[in-house]
């Protein structure tokens, strides 16, 4: 497995946002999104076995890990590096392309599966057949970047939602967050709004946190 960084921080999205957490970061990505900010874990990283990135987590006393990317789906050893994580609550984050049919989760490993909006440019990769695989604890983002990508990502959700956690993100810098909260409430939609705060509390620049 190639890893570009392992690090303790708080988790800055998603449901877990605010809770002290184990961040393993894959290298590598089949996408290329706009507003990609990790493109630094493009192509950098080390090689380890998933035994060693286990021995690197163990160091922390917190039994809460993100592991993302890049795609970390891609890892060939994905399944092994999983089941050593067994009784740990793992964020799974995947862009959305990739197949998740075939991943049989622990009850306490969720995915975050990022649908890839309009303005990333990568909307038209993703795997629709996805959202029957999902279940009731997974989270589905949506990172909306224009008015076009929240009328688009209401339709995604009309056309395939089944079950899961739906959260609406502001592309950073791009988008006043006000704007999305007026249409969710306009909608009447009952989907979570997160903020990246590590953006807010950190330089939105910096790794490792």
């Amino acid at each position: 497995m190639k890893v570009n960084e392992i690090f303790l921080s708080i988790q800055g999205e998603g449901m877990s946002t605010g809770y002290p957490t184990v961040f393993v970061r894959f290298t590598g990505c089949n996408l290329r999104c706009s507003y990609c900010d990790t493109k630094y874990s493009y192509n950098d990283g080390i090689h380890m076995e998933p035994e060693d990135i286990y021995s690197e987590i163990k160091k922390y006393k917190y039994k809460r890990v993100c592991i993302t990317g890049g795609e970390p789906l891609l890892q060939r050893e994905i399944h092994r590096f999983l089941s050593l994580l067994k009784g740990f609550e793992v964020n799974i984050e995947t862009n959305g392309s990739i197949d998740i049919s075939n991943f049989n989760l622990y009850d306490t490993h969720r995915f975050t599966m990022d649908i890839k909006t309009p303005s990333s440019l990568e909307s038209e990769r993703m795997c629709y057949s996805n959202f029957h695989s999902l279940r009731e604890l997974d989270e589905i983002k949506f990172v909306i970047g224009s008015r076009n990508d929240y009328q688009w990502a209401k339709q995604i959700i009309n056309n395939y939602y089944r079950r899961g956690i739906i959260i609406f993100s502001s592309v950073f810098d791009r988008i006043p967050p006000k704007d999305i909260i007026s249409w969710i409430l306009e909608d009447e939609l009952d989907v979570k709004f997160q903020l990246q705060i590590h953006k807010l509390i950190w330089n939105p620049e910096k790794k490792g946190v």
